[in-house]
């Protein structure tokens, strides 16, 4: 499998009014994704709450997603986990559930050296690599505290079975400049975050690919196809028209709950339920969103 790049939204964890899994839901969000020309999707990130999720629950989506991909795209699974040992035993499986490609934080209880990061995604990759599935550097110092530096990436990048970095530390272009210097590759891709508010940017910077929340991607796909023909300012106009709800989606707390209200009014997810600490909108929050989605130049309620 090539190294991961593209558009790879993070997909929402959609539950029901009573707060358990909606799987009939998840399932149409993974359809509505494909439909919209994705080049692979993930599960279990922090857009996902996978905070909230049990270790059945995290089983449950990926095994849902599989069967609706269906090999279509690569599957992306995110690991959290504060201790080699207990990101190994996530990593490995979800491996053997089914993962292509892991998403892994660095554990982030304590602080590790940049030493320790090496040795922390050494060993989960060698435990991915024996299952068939690769690693992707997730460098998050906003939720983690946890700081990358640019020559630990390259070093992990010459590690077999790492084969990506998702970079969202700010500012993000300067950075992926620096890696795209060191050890961009066919086998080593960078990426965007950060609800790919900054992703064009990115890519005039040598990024091949931003992992987004869900809701925006049929708006996005267009936005980076132009930039990829090089049509730049094509794709700034279009990436314009959107940014005000992308900037929406990336407020703490209620992040999640405006992801999935933007899924739930298009008729994609049933409900916008969230699990604790995440916050449901408060009505003028509500009120403010339906602004930004009414003066979309591309509506997306129909």
């Amino acid at each position: 499998m090539p190294a991961p790049q593209g558009l790879i939204p993070i997909l929402a964890t959609p539950f029901d009014v009573h707060g358990e899994l909606d799987l009939p839901s998840l399932r149409r969000l993974t359809e509505f994704c494909l439909a919209s020309g994705v080049d692979g999707v993930a599960i279990n990130g922090n857009a996902s709450e996978a905070f909230a999720l049990t270790a059945t629950e995290r089983r449950t989506v990926l095994a849902e997603v599989r069967n609706v991909t269906a090999g279509e795209v690569p599957v992306v699974v995110g690991v959290n986990a504060m201790s080699t040992v207990t990101a190994v035993e996530q990593a490995s499986e979800s491996a053997d559930l089914g993962a292509d490609v892991l998403m892994v934080l660095p554990p982030f209880m304590v602080k590790p050296s940049p030493g320790q990061l090496v040795d922390f995604f050494g060993e989960v990759a060698q435990a991915c690599r024996e299952r068939g599935a690769e690693v992707m550097l997730q460098d998050a110092p906003g939720p983690t505290g946890v700081q990358f530096p640019v020559e630990t990436i390259t070093e992990l990048s010459r590690v077999p079975g790492i084969t990506s970095v998702k970079v969202e530390a700010p500012p993000t272009a300067e950075k992926i400049d620096a890696v795209v210097r060191t050890c961009a590759s066919e086998h080593f891709t960078i990426l965007g975050g950060n609800n790919a508010q900054l992703c064009l940017e990115e890519y005039a910077r040598g990024s091949t690919g931003t992992m987004p929340a869900s809701e925006f991607v049929d708006l996005l796909k267009p936005a980076l196809d132009a930039w990829n023909a090089g049509n730049h300012h094509q794709a700034r106009d279009l990436f314009a028209g959107f940014l005000p709800l992308i900037l929406l989606g990336v407020q703490p707390g209620i992040a999640w709950s405006v992801h999935k209200e933007v899924l739930m009014l298009r008729g994609i997810i049933a409900s916008s339920t969230v699990r604790a600490p995440a916050k449901p909108l408060t009505p003028r929050s509500r009120e403010a969103l339906a602004a930004v989605l009414a003066a979309l130049p591309s509506p997306l309620l129909v």
